[in-house]
Parts: C-alpha cells; sequence; structure tokens
C-alpha cells in the first residue's frame, strides 16, 4: 500500500447558493481531510488505504461507497452504532472562501480507537498521513498518535497536516499544544501560511520551516494559495509558482495539493530525492489543486492523472 490515512471522513453541506426565496441550499459532498487526500492520490496512480469511524447511517454507507468508488481501501473503515456520522456546515463567500460549522462533539470520527487501527495495515503502508483535526479529542487523539508512532517503528514515512479549525478547539492555546504534540514523529509536513504562525510564531517563511525543521522534519511545504509553495528540503528552500484559475471554492484544495505530492513521492526516497525531482512533483501538485479550486465541492471537484498531465 502505497499510503494509509487514518482520521475524519464526514459530510460537507456545502451551500450551493440560495433559490428563488432567498433560503440558502446545500449539498451533501463527502469530505473529511484525510480521507480527501486518500481519494486525491487515488485518482493520481496511488494505491490508497482510508482508516476511520463512521455511523450505522445512510452518510456513512454513502461515504464508504464514495471513496471505494475511487479505488481507496475501506477494509479498515469502522462503523459506529452508537454515534452518527459527523457533518460540517461549510459556506463559501464571493471569492470562494470556506467557513465551516462542525456538528461533532459525540460523533463517529472522534469515536476511532486504537484497536481500530490493525497492526498489519500500517506495516503495509509506505506512507502513514494523519491531521490535526483527529487530535482534537479522545479517544481518536490517542489512537491516531499511537498509531503514528507504531507506524514510525514499522519503517513508513509519516506525513501530517495540522489543519487549523478554531471552532474544534477549545481555544487557540490548546489548539497549538495539540498540533505540534506530533512534530517528532514527522517525514513530511504540510501547513498553510495561515498555520505557520501559529505553530512558530513568524510569518517568515524561511525561518518559521527552520524552526520546525528542529523536530527531524524532513520535507516541509508551505501552502500560499494562489501563490504557489515554499518548500523546505533539509538546509534548501525554494519556491515553486501556482497555477492560476477561475476560483469555483478553495474546498479541498490542500488536500489535493498534498495527495498529488505524496502520490509522486510514495514512489521516491527522501535520502536519494532531488531538488529538480522535487520542483517537478510541487508543479504536479500546484496544478491539481488549482484544477480542484476551479470546480466546486473536495472529492467531486479532485482531478484525474491524465486531467492533470493534460
Amino acid at each position: 500500500m502505497d499510503i494509509v490515512t487514518i482520521g475524519e471522513v464526514l459530510i460537507d453541506l456545502t451551500q450551493t447558493g440560495k433559490d428563488e426565496r432567498g433560503i440558502p441550499q446545500f449539498a451533501a459532498n463527502p469530505g473529511g481531510a484525510p480521507a480527501n487526500l486518500a481519494v486525491a492520490a487515488s485518482r493520481l496512480g496511488a494505491q490508497t488505504a482510508f482508516i476511520g469511524k463512521v455511523g450505522a447511517d445512510a452518510f456513512g454507507r454513502y461515504l464508504k461507497e464514495v471513496l471505494a468508488e475511487n479505488k481507496v481501501d475501506v477494509s479498515g473503515m469502522a462503523v459506529d452504532a452508537d454515534h452518527p456520522t459527523t457533518m460540517a456546515v461549510v459556506s463559501v463567500d464571493a471569492t470562494g472562501e470556506r467557513d465551516f460549522s462542525f456538528y461533532r462533539s459525540a460523533n463517529a470520527d472522534v469515536m476511532l480507537s486504537k484497536e481500530d487501527i490493525p497492526e498489519e495495515t500500517l506495516k503495509a503502508a509506505k506512507i502513514v498521513h494523519f491531521g490535526s483535526v483527529s487530535l482534537t479529542a479522545d479517544p481518536s487523539r490517542t489512537a491516531t498518535l499511537d498509531a503514528a508512532a507504531r507506524a514510525k517503528k514499522l519503517g513508513a514515512v509519516i506525513t501530517y497536516d495540522p489543519n487549523y479549525r478554531a471552532n474544534l478547539w477549545k481555544n487557540k492555546e490548546d489548539a497549538i499544544a495539540q498540533m505540534k504534540a506530533p512534530l517528532p514523529l514527522v517525514d513530511i509536513l504540510k501547513v498553510s501560511d495561515e498555520e505557520l504562525p501559529l505553530l512558530t510564531g513568524t510569518t517568515d517563511c524561511e525561518s518559521g520551516t527552520a524552526q520546525l525543521a528542529q523536530n527531524g522534519i524532513r520535507l516541509i511545504f508551505v501552502t500560499l494559495g494562489a501563490n504557489g509553495v515554499f518548500y523546505r528540503f533539509g538546509e534548501k528552500t525554494g519556491h515553486v509558482a501556482g497555477v492560476p484559475c477561475k476560483v469555483g471554492d478553495t474546498n479541498g484544495a490542500g488536500d489535493t495539493f498534498f495527495g498529488a505530492a505524496l502520490s509522486k513521492l510514495c514512489k521516491e526516497e527522501l535520502d536519494t530525492l532531488t531538488v529538480d525531482k522535487l520542483e517537478g512533483i510541487l508543479a504536479f501538485a500546484n496544478k491539481a489543486a488549482s484544477i480542484t479550486t476551479s470546480r466546486h465541492g473536495a472529492i467531486p471537484a479532485m482531478p484525474t492523472l491524465a486531467e492533470v498531465e493534460g
């Protein structure tokens, strides 16, 4: 297995407009950053699997079907009979930027336990990926950190996206502490330009990533929206320009970028990766993210390999 992702899969109730009476209209899109990444990488040629928990309800069945249709291995998806599938309401403004409201305090994704994450799945993975939404509460926090530590010992490359959603945390201080906790386990990190100062206290990509690299992180990406991506690879840093597009919405763009990058990096060894090869991979990932941004929704908007290479 190239990439195993661990964490939340949920329904994004995304605003699509208003009817003639001015009542907001919503579409039930599949979402959740680790699930999004699994689909993005799968569509771009990687073998992926997703581990997470859904409710025993129509939304849970739908999410499992969507991942399976996108050739994501869902044998590690658990079903919780006592807690419903998680939902987020996503409002989109005129520029395509998103605002999230989560319905999650006692929902299925938070109930992921250590026992839900089998050793054999971690052992088979080249890359094990997770995000910070899994770290907001137990048991999913303990399960995710335990799985990352186990996978690291088994030789997997650990990738992490500290995907900050303010309204999922008690306060910013707690969020920062929990988002920083996994950093010593991480080999490849993706942060947005909004998350970099949360983790480092600076908006400067050069000094911020140098600070993060002190945790032993070998490869760091700072996504810059339309401006592309800044990277740090050991002592080397650089920037790869974004691909302009007309924005549909930005939902899933970061997950597409990281999924696209990992779909290529899972076939490389970090010890022998060159800067030229890395910049080619990042240009590919920027194009994939641009295509997603030009459309609506997260998973429904993600491109195929033919679209990115075309």
